[in-house]
């Protein structure tokens, strides 16, 4: 005699749906203090995390039954500071009609420029010509 069991295929919302989300650690001083961040968090039931220390974030995948505020309370409790990054900004779109100022990056930049050549100008000039060269030629040049 065989028995047949049906078995029922796990559709995709049916499985336990994971989160994941990236924390801000703060208080880190060395690769330790991340690993033991890491394996605090990795301890909680549902939880699967990895911690950088260079750049102060933890990615963290956690289960349904798991708040984001468990998460951040864990790592308080280890004796860190952790926090949601802030969203992103979005920013506005420039529009056709607006036109670079000299408040802008290539504006600035170039005022930049002619304002350090003309004043470089008469140093290289006072340097390299003997003839120009008056008592006390360095503090001008050393004023410009």
């Amino acid at each position: 005699m065989t028995s047949t069991t049906a078995q029922t295929p796990i559709a995709p919302g049916d499985a336990p749906s994971a989160s994941e989300v990236e924390l801000l650690i703060g208080g880190m001083t060395c690769a330790s203090c991340a690993a033991r961040v890491e394996k605090k968090l990795n301890r909680m039931e549902g939880v699967s995390a990895t911690v950088n220390f260079a750049t102060e974030k933890a990615k963290v995948s956690y289960g349904a039954g798991v708040e984001v505020a468990d998460l951040i309370a864990t790592v308080v409790k280890t004796g860190y500071t952790a926090e949601e990054p802030a969203p992103p900004r979005a920013e506005p779109e420039a529009t056709a009609e607006e036109t670079p100022g000299p408040d802008s990056e290539p504006g600035a930049l170039r005022q930049r420029l002619l304002v350090s050549a003309l004043l470089a100008a008469p140093v290289v000039l006072l340097s390299m010509i003997p003839a120009l060269q008056f008592d006390n030629w360095q503090w001008l040049s050393l004023t410009l």
